[in-house]
């Protein structure tokens, strides 16, 4: 086996010199002896092997177009062999790399190794530099979410407001005037072609421009002259694996890399930002409003990087080499300064005292305040639908062929709320009166309703309310400022079922009445979050039902009943409230919410509710059914509930 393992070594280096390779790249002269600061460079090349290798897998998986792209990263994430793992080194290794960076060019400019013959060598190493960020800047539209695609929305219009060729830079980069498919596959040909191709060619270059002129060492002691091979191979070994095993971990603490929710062009991500080695220039552009942007976008960025090419020049005498260092230390001082201050500002309300910052009855203090806020409730929310998207896709309905994006779009747990907010929060609560409002994220708060509260509507608890004296003529029912009802008919008559001038005998037959009616009511509804019903419960629910359609005339001294108002399957008849067959059912509350002034409803009666599709003619509607349904499903609890069989 010796012999032939021998013979193949003997072959190989008759053809290609193999021998000869091995050993120039092994036994290059290091002056001064290995040290750990020359590691940087090789564990470049090792970072960028390795966001090689993974690439390439990814890419076998990926799909660009924008119904494909974000549900074959989802495929990767989350259903993939190894995916999560694969995705989540190449998403750490490509931060890694530009930590590495700014380390070997802080090592390069400190030891001088910039000056001449080394020029060229330090100019291609900045074109690598740029590429790489290229690279990063390219990868993080791939996924088609929400967090890439705003933030890449955002550089792109940025990229529009360069002098001269601003708008043409743009339509090239987008494909066209709005992004698309044209833009995903752009931005992958550069991702996984054009960039790596062109990264390739000029670590070619750099690398043989190193050897050519061989390592430069600060201040080396000739005594400690050694080759690369074997000390200094250790210690880039060494590095390489320590920066694997940062990324590695990193990777299993985090779960892979973030997929928040597929890219929604008519939903804009209030926290959208850049990854945090763009965060510096995120934040310096603030400092340029207006028209002054293109100060901060273009010309001092282009005039620091013309100065960075120029170092090689300006170092050449001790003088310009310490310009050079102080210069570079500025640089990174400042960009760590706006990194922390871009933080600062949007964690701002995480890390500070509302009742605080009213206090201080500081204007300044407050705008931040807000500003925070408002990055904060879009993070969490951006989290919320990216759960639920996820949890969506996962379940047995899996992602339709329309794509990810129409999971959302037929989602009432996440098109509610926002249609809600969007069309009925202008009078109407969503809030669980039995907690503070702000122990509930998902509340839709009014400050001044002028319609009830909503949230359980068409419940047991929600029926109970109405027929609770002390509840009835509260904020959350009837009570709000302005009501017809507070005064009217169905508050008068649960008052003196229940009211202080009942007996005691008389007031527990009616509470134990009213509690079978809603019980009653509940059932009317039929909420998928209902009890389910036994026997005890059916039973109930039919003396309910007889309660409501007259047995309440006879129990109460009042001598009244529901159906003197209202029409309950065949007892009583159409009048000044609403039927409550059906009440709070899907087919009813589609009905009200169309037309509430319809005679099986308030008629003439009606007080403010609008009219959200009374109309034959959808185009005519302020609602289509889509929404309108939306809307009707959340209020009623009625989604996919994944931890539960799907029908």
């Amino acid at each position: 086996m010796t012999k032939l393992f021998q013979s193949l070594g003997d072959w190989l280096d008759d053809r290609a010199g193999v021998r000869k390779l091995i050993h120039d790249s092994l036994y290059e002269p290091i002056p001064g002896g290995a040290r750990w600061r020359y590691v940087w460079g090789s564990t470049l090349v090792m970072a960028f092997m390795t966001q090689l290798i993974t690439g390439v897998f990814l890419w076998m998986a990926y799909s660009p177009s924008t119904q494909t792209a974000w549900e074959s990263v989802f495929y990767i994430q989350y259903e993939m062999n190894g995916g999560w793992l694969l995705r989540g080194i190449h998403h750490f290794m490509a931060q890694a790399m530009v930590v590495l960076l700014a380390i070997h060019f802080l090592q390069v400019v400190w030891d001088g190794a910039y000056r001449a013959p080394r020029e060229l060598n330090f100019i291609l190493g900045l074109v690598l530099m740029l590429i790489v960020l290229g690279l990063a800047l390219t990868g993080y539209l791939l996924p088609w979410d929400q967090k890439g695609y705003w933030a890449t929305s955002v550089g792109t219009n940025l990229a529009s407001q360069a002098p001269v060729i601003g708008p043409d830079v743009k339509k090239l980069a987008v494909g066209g005037s709005e992004y698309g498919h044209q833009t995903l596959t752009r931005f992958f040909a550069l991702h996984a072609g054009v960039l790596p191709g062109a990264l390739m060619a000029f670590l070619v270059l750099h690398i043989a421009l190193f050897r050519r002129h061989g390592l430069h060492a600060r201040k080396p002691d000739p005594t400690k002259d050694a080759m690369f091979w074997p000390d200094q191979v250790l210690k880039d070994s060494i590095a390489a694996l320590a920066v694997l095993t940062v990324v590695l971990l990193l990777t299993i603490y985090f779960g892979g890399a973030e997929l928040t929710a597929p890219a929604d062009p008519a939903n804009p991500y209030d926290a959208a930002r850049p990854e945090w080695y763009f965060l510096f220039l995120f934040q310096f552009l603030k400092w340029f409003p207006g028209e002054l942007e293109v100060w901060g976008a273009f010309i001092i960025p282009g005039l620091i990087m013309a100065v960075l090419f120029l170092m090689p020049w300006i170092g050449r005498t001790r003088t310009g080499h310490l310009i050079n260092i102080a210069m570079l230390f500025l640089l990174l001082g400042g960009a760590a300064a706006l990194t922390a201050q871009a933080i600062h500002e949007d964690y701002f309300a995480a890390w500070n005292s509302k009742e605080e910052i009213l206090k201080a009855d500081d204007p300044v203090l407050a705008a931040r305040y807000e500003a925070s806020e408002r990055f904060l409730n879009a993070k969490a929310e951006a989290h919320r639908e990216a759960d639920r998207v996820i949890e969506l896709a996962e379940s047995p309905e899996r992602i339709p062929p329309t794509g990810a994006l129409s999971l959302m779009y037929d989602d009432p747990l996440l098109q509610g709320p926002r249609l809600f907010a969007q069309n009925c929060a202008s009078c109407h609560n969503y809030v669980d009166p039995s907690k503070p409002a702000e122990e509930q994220p998902h509340a839709i708060v009014n400050a001044a309703p002028t319609a009830p509260n909503l949230f359980g509507v068409g419940s047991e608890a929600w029926a109970a309310g109405i027929l609770n004296p002390e509840k009835i003529a509260s904020a959350h029912y009837f009570g709000y400022e302005g009501s017809p009802f507070v005064e009217g008919d169905m508050v008068s008559y649960v008052t003196e079922s229940l009211g202080a001038d009942v007996d005691d005998e008389q007031r527990a037959k009616a509470k134990e009445a009213f509690a079978k009616v809603a019980e009653a009511l509940e059932a009317e509804a039929a909420l998928p979050t209902a009890p389910k019903t036994n026997e005890e419960r059916q039973n109930r629910i039919a003396e309910g039902r007889e309660l409501i359609a007259g047995g309440l005339s006879e129990m109460l001294e009042s001598g009244m009943s529901c159906t003197d108002c209202h029409k309950f399957h065949d007892a009583g008849d159409l009048g000044t409230a609403p039927d409550l067959t059906g009440y709070m059912s899907r087919e009813w509350l589609l009905a009200f919410v169309r037309n509430p002034a319809g005679e099986r409803f308030y008629g003439d009666n009606n007080d403010r509710m609008p009219a959200f599709g009374p109309h034959d003619n959808p185009q005519l509607n302020q609602l289509d059914d889509k929404s309108l349904g939306l809307i009707v499903d959340w209020l009623r609890g009625d989604w996919v509930r994944v931890s539960e069989p799907v029908e």
